[in-house]
């Protein structure tokens, strides 16, 4: 009963840029504005991934299922960020906190191991091409895409139902936007020494893990390149992968920006500095969903002739 009882929060109050009330409604618009070009931009992605049938393919399966996920990812906390911009009371209740950690885990698990899907199906596509429709055919590249989403699915289910359990009796004041898993746990007042060694090893499964195989399936997609003796041939079998490989790069760049850049120390300036912390955070959040789109757009033949088609249909019936 006493450890029921310990646990009185009800709230939790969502610092983010508190204090700078201009830079608040600066980047509500320039938050607002890439959000509409996150849904459009993935949105459309995903619209011609199925409407085109040369776009039937592994490879365009996978990144619509990118795009919905960044989508999915994108609309758990920029809406709620928003309305906290323009509110008075930045608050969230305990329930909505816990279901913003799950979606948000859940999001972020899965696209680390999509992308190393992707990275095998490339892998496949280069350096076995005459094996690929058999080794990449439909029940195998669903399972790879369900596989992703189930994992980050268990991870995030785990992780979370661990924080919940703790007892929050205190401080209720969130540093951040939003309720990242990391920056809730560390507000209970309980040891979370134990929380924070699983979370390590769910680290390791989910998130260096897949980068290792990135690095591993890129390294021999190179290597293969590399053995093409045309020109002409490397130029095309890069510009197969280079679109995912960008992505990639981005994606990891940040987050090992982030998270492993050396943490600041206190100082007369540490809310300036604190503040341009969690704006960098909000800005990766929303900059690699934006970039996506535009990578695979700009970068993909196919994609291009396909928003054509599209909108040379829509053109035509009018």
């Amino acid at each position: 009963m006493e450890k029921i009882n310990e646990t009185t929060v009800t709230e939790f109050f969502l610092k983010g840029l508190s204090g700078y009330p201009k830079l608040e409604i600066i980047f509500f618009v320039v938050i607002l504005v890439m959000y509409v070009v996150i849904l459009l931009g993935n949105g459309i992605l995903i619209v011609i991934s199925i409407l085109d049938p040369h776009l039937h393919t592994p490879m365009y399966f996978f990144l619509s299922n990118l795009s919905f996920l960044d989508i999915c990812y994108t609309s758990t906390s920029i809406p709620p960020t928003l309305v906290s911009f323009l509110s008075q009371r930045k608050t969230i209740s305990f329930s909505g906190c816990v279901v913003q950690m799950f979606l948000g885990l859940a999001m972020g698990t899965t696209e680390c191991v999509l992308l190393a899907m992707m990275a095998f199906d490339r892998y496949v596509a280069i350096c076995n091409p005459l094996r690929y429709s058999i080794i990449m055919n439909k029940i195998v590249y669903v399972q790879m895409a369900a596989g992703s989403w189930v994992a980050g699915g268990v991870n995030s289910l785990v992780q979370t139902i661990l924080v919940v359990q703790l007892p929050f009796c205190r401080n209720n004041v969130i540093n951040h936007f939003s309720c990242e898993i990391l920056a809730v746990m560390k507000l209970a007042c309980a040891d979370i020494s134990g929380n924070e060694f699983i979370m390590l090893i769910a680290t390791t499964v989910f998130t260096l893990t897949p980068l290792l195989l990135i690095v591993v399936s890129y390294t021999l997609i190179i290597s293969s390149i590399l053995k093409i003796h045309s020109a002409e041939g490397r130029s095309k079998a890069f510009s197969t992968c280079s679109a995912h490989l960008t992505v990639v790069i981005i994606f990891y760049g940040t987050i090992l920006f982030m998270y492993m850049k050396p943490k600041s120390k206190i100082s007369p300036n540490s809310d300036k500095l604190q503040a341009t912390d969690k704006l960098i955070s909000m800005f990766y959040g929303v900059m690699t969903p934006m970039m996506n789109p535009l990578i695979y757009s700009l970068r993909n033949k196919d994609v291009k002739e396909a928003v054509k088609q599209l909108l040379g249909r829509k053109a035509f019936s009018k």
